[in-house]
C-alpha cells in the first residue's frame, strides 16, 4: 500500500494502540542494544509538554510514530518507528518531514538525534534527509553503539 494512504497527525501517546506500538519499538531496540545504550522516553515523558508526538495511520491503524522533544535551542528526534510490514513505503520519510515541520513552526534551528549502529535503515533515512554526524549532545555520553546526527533547518 502506498504511503499516500497514510495520515500523520499529532496524537496522545497514551492511546492503547499507540502504547502497543511503543512497546513493540522497545522490544525491537532492546533486542539490538544493551540497556545502557537505549535511551527510551516512556509514555509519560512522551506525553510531557515539551514533546510533540505524531502517529502515522494507514486505514486508521497505527503503523508508525515519532516524537520531537523541544530542548533549549534545538529539537531532538525520539521514538521514530515504523512497523515491519509498513517499512519501505515512505512512511518514515513522512514522519520525519512532519516532525521537521513542527520544529520549523516552533522556530527550532537545529534538530538532533541519537540512533544506533545496528539500524542501517535509520542511518540511511537520516543521511538522505540531510542529517550529518555530530558530537554527543544533552545528557548523552559517547557510546560505540550510537551515532549522533543533526540537521540545521530554515526558520522564518
Amino acid at each position: 500500500m502506498a504511503s499516500s494512504d497514510v495520515v500523520i497527525a499529532r496524537e496522545s501517546p497514551r492511546a492503547a494502540e499507540v502504547v502497543a506500538l511503543i512497546r513493540d519499538l522497545d522490544a525491537y531496540q532492546s533486542a539490538l542494544y544493551p540497556a545502557e545504550s537505549n535511551h527510551f522516553l516512556d509514555i509519560d515523558a512522551l506525553a510531557a509538554d515539551d514533546v510533540r508526538f505524531v502517529v502515522a495511520r494507514r486505514d486508521g491503524v497505527a503503523v508508525g510514530c515519532g516524537a520531537l522533544r523541544v530542548r533549549d535551542g534545538y529539537g531532538e528526534l525520539k521514538r521514530m518507528y515504523v512497523v515491519p510490514d509498513a517499512r519501505g513505503t515512505g512512511i518514515g520519510v513522512r514522519i520525519l518531514a512532519a516532525l521537521e515541520t513542527i520544529a520549523r513552526d516552533e522556530r527550532l534551528p537545529v534538530i538532533r538525534l541519537e540512533t544506533g549502529i545496528a539500524q542501517p535503515e535509520a542511518l540511511t533515512l537520516y543521511t538522505s534527509a540531510g542529517y550529518a554526524p555530530c558530537a554527543p549532545f544533552g545528557e548523552y555520553e559517547p557510546d560505540v553503539l550510537s551515532r549522533f546526527m543533526q540537521k540545521r533547518i530554515a526558520v522564518d
